[in-house]
């Protein structure tokens, strides 16, 4: 395996362990004010952060499955 794929395939799994903890922080946040108050919405930021971490894990997700898919088809 080359070192430059497995360095880009590192970096690239770096982006969507970071991009899930980041889920994971907007969701927790979310989950607090429901804890807090059920019947109070959720602030418009704090859903604006959440759908921007999901989608930043879509992309980081879709991105790192390219990098394997064209690792992939470079070794058959």
């Amino acid at each position: 395996m080359n070192v430059k794929n497995t360095s880009g395939e590192a970096r690239a799994l770096e982006r969507v362990v970071s991009a899930a903890r980041e889920v994971q922080a907007a969701s927790l946040r979310l989950e607090a004010r429901y804890v807090r108050d059920s019947n109070e919405p959720p602030a418009t930021l704090e859903l604006a952060r959440f759908a921007a971490a999901m989608q930043e894990l879509k992309d980081a997700r879709e991105a790192f499955d390219a990098l394997v898919a064209k690792r992939d088809a470079c070794s058959t």
